[in-house]
């Protein structure tokens, strides 16, 4: 199966002043897609925005960082990231990222149920 770009649903997150923050591109939605896949998107921050960190229970994520920087936050440590970058949070683990940057921050993220 294939997807074009305008066939890929895009949704957006808002900041507590009502702006949008994120735009995140839904790249699961296949029939027939294993049932244990949450959420593979891709996921675009504004500078200065951030996923705040929360906890994963009972599924695992990753973020692949395509371009621009920013800041990790796993667990309360923080790490500076970049294109490249690959991230995992397990089960029972939390985590957030902040674009530190003056582009947009890009990753893929990955949740998969345990």
């Amino acid at each position: 199966m294939i997807k074009t770009k305008e066939q890929i649903m895009v949704t957006t997150e808002e900041n507590s002043k009502g702006e949008t923050k994120m735009y995140l591109s839904d790249l699961k939605d296949f029939e027939g897609k294993n049932p244990r896949l949450r959420m593979y998107s891709l996921a675009r921050l504004k500078p200065g925005e951030m996923v705040e960190f929360h906890v994963h229970e009972g599924e695992c994520e990753y973020y692949y960082i395509l371009s621009g920087h920013g800041v990790y936050d796993d667990n309360g440590t923080k790490t500076k990231v970049e294109e490249g970058t690959i991230t995992f949070t397990p089960s029972g683990e939390g985590h957030g990222i902040e674009n530190t940057g003056d582009e947009m921050l890009e990753f893929m993220a990955l949740v998969i149920l345990d």
